[in-house]
């Protein structure tokens, strides 16, 4: 009976490994795929003769200069934004938590309406009809700081009034409502060509970011990722409830206010600079409770890497619909993430 239990669990961890090494594979795939696709077409073998040096000059230019850096960005980026909502999502035990329903994200968007528009950090160029962003830094530093007023405000709350999970979330509506109207009041008394650089900023965009920016995107979200996984005991203990998860010895208080810093910090980092991206959180951890349960050893990898994965997807339809127009990724992230929130909204997801 005892060994029948033990090759009953060798083969539980055996699929669990199976499915994140093809997430991993799968990921490498679509990213060589990804790096193919545009206006200018390169087939999957020219993408990886290019990348191993042996490409045309040509290819080399469009693939290191130009689509490597926004397919890393897009890898980066979902990574820390699906570890973050997996991270919240079990820390304040709701399956509705992520960046976009905590405040962080509508904090980035007002943060960047007051560079542009107060601070004067947008512009554009007439000459060839579109709009482009003055200073950039000053945009990602307010939108950076604002974000994390967001965060602070929400955490301020739960320490010195004891709220509870639940009402972090609706404190993080709140807060949504709040810096939502004032980007509108911002929009409102703006002239048009302060408008139109805040509405190109909110729509998304991976391209805008360097390897500077990508280096620093990076470094927020290993800590992040290795941080949910030094932890991932302490998440599947809090499974059991809050009571029970203490009796085990997991120090609930501190592992939430460190957890929703660090998912804040990451979630503020990443839409600071490449613009509001929405739903990413939200979505790619419950794709993977289908596929390999609440297990946090095996579901933040997962998600990790679904969140990477549907980035590359979105990035690639928004290149490729009506190419060579890029579209927001911002809508094409929404489109996906929209439907899901509401069939969890009309079935009841079940608490993380």
């Amino acid at each position: 009976m005892k060994r029948c239990q033990e090759k009953n669990y060798e083969g539980y961890i055996h699929r669990k490994i199976s499915i994140i090494i093809c997430m991993g594979i799968l990921a490498v795939v679509v990213s060589i795929i990804a790096i193919g696709a545009g206006a200018s077409n390169l087939s999957f073998f020219s993408v990886v003769q290019t990348l191993l040096g042996h490409g045309t000059k040509q290819a080399k230019i469009i693939i290191f200069d130009i689509r490597l850096p926004r397919i890393i960005a897009a890898c980066v980026a979902g990574i820390g934004l699906a570890v973050s909502g997996c991270v919240m999502q079990s820390i304040l035990k709701n399956p509705l938590a992520s960046a976009s329903t905590l405040g962080v994200s509508q904090g980035a968007a007002f943060g960047a309406a007051f560079a542009i528009i107060v601070l004067g950090a947008g512009m554009t160029d007439q000459a060839a009809d579109s709009v482009a962003i003055a200073n950039p830094y000053l945009v990602t530093c307010c939108a950076f700081i604002s974000s994390m007023l967001s965060t602070f405000v929400v955490l301020g709350l739960s320490r010195f009034r004891h709220i509870t999970p639940e009402t972090m979330i609706l404190s993080g509506v709140a807060l949504s409502a709040l810096f939502s109207g004032g980007t509108t009041l911002l929009q409102y008394f703006s002239s048009d060509v302060k408008l139109a650089s805040v509405v190109f900023w909110t729509f998304g965009d991976l391209g805008r970011a360097s390897w500077k920016e990508i280096a620093v995107m990076s470094v927020v979200t290993s800590a992040l990722l290795l941080y949910a996984l030094y932890n991932r005991w302490n998440y599947n203990a809090l499974l059991s409830g809050e009571q029970s998860a203490k009796s085990l010895g997991v120090s609930v208080d501190v592992l939430r206010m460190v957890g929703m810093v660090l998912c804040s910090l990451a979630a503020a980092t990443i839409v600071s600079f490449v613009g509001i991206i929405n739903f990413i959180g939200l979505i790619a951890p419950h794709l993977m409770r289908r596929l390999v349960g609440s297990d946090y050893r095996f579901l933040l990898p997962t998600s990790a890497l679904c969140g990477a994965l549907l980035m590359l997807l979105s990035d690639t339809a928004a290149r490729m619909i009506i190419s060579p127009i890029i579209l927001p990724i911002g809508a094409i992230t929404s489109f996906l993430g929209a439907p899901l929130f509401l069939y969890l909204l009309v079935k009841g997801a079940d608490r993380c």
